[in-house]
């Protein structure tokens, strides 16, 4: 077995990628968590979906390239420039909603709605409001986060805030849960 990823890549990906390098971007998420979320993504037919962190839009592609016609993708991000990147390349999807908004602020307006799969890659949903999103995820539902392993980009510190986090979500007795020492790090847990 390798890690050699065989499905194919989302139709944007590539130009993605592009523009995700060309506007110094450098906190998307890497191609082995990209995999993952679309497979996790497959399991869930009319499923509704929220990724946290939109960024350009490069793990957008691959939740959405899992997703079926049924299913439908709420995207926020508080970044307008990178917004624009994903919106260029999958703005004509009917499936996705991107919305350009302070994670605070959308997860406290919306705290009614539920998910089968929430994708958590920004502060609000992870380190910031996670009893509030975990409160959002139906039972049977994936709560997925990445970059858990030590990061370059990782202010000093920010590691005993990850094993905090870590350690809360081992003693919630509402999710199952796995830690992948892999790709970047990678908690994927199932709200019971």
């Amino acid at each position: 077995m390798t890690q050699d990823i065989n499905q194919p890549y989302p139709k944007a990906y590539n130009a993605i990628d592009t523009a995700t390098k060309e506007s110094g971007f450098t906190m998307a998420s890497d191609v082995y968590t990209c995999s993952l979320l679309k497979t996790l993504a497959s399991s869930k037919p009319s499923g509704k979906f929220l990724e946290l962190g939109t960024g350009t839009g490069l793990s957008t592609s691959w939740i959405l390239d899992g997703m079926d016609e049924n299913s439908q993708l709420i995207s926020i991000d508080n970044d307008d420039s990178l917004l624009k990147i994903a919106d260029c390349y999958l703005g004509n999807d009917d499936r996705l909603t991107l919305i350009h908004i302070d994670g605070a602020d959308w997860v406290q307006s919306n705290s009614d709605q539920k998910f089968d799969y929430i994708f958590a890659d920004t502060w609000h949903g992870k380190y910031r409001l996670l009893d509030e999103v975990l409160d959002m995820l139906n039972i049977g539902g994936f709560y997925i986060i990445d970059d858990m392993l030590p990061q370059p980009n990782w202010p000093d510190g920010h590691d005993i805030k990850a094993r905090n986090l870590i350690d809360y979500l081992d003693s919630r007795t509402d999710l199952v849960l796995t830690k992948q020492i892999w790709a970047t790090g990678i908690i994927l847990a199932v709200k019971i």
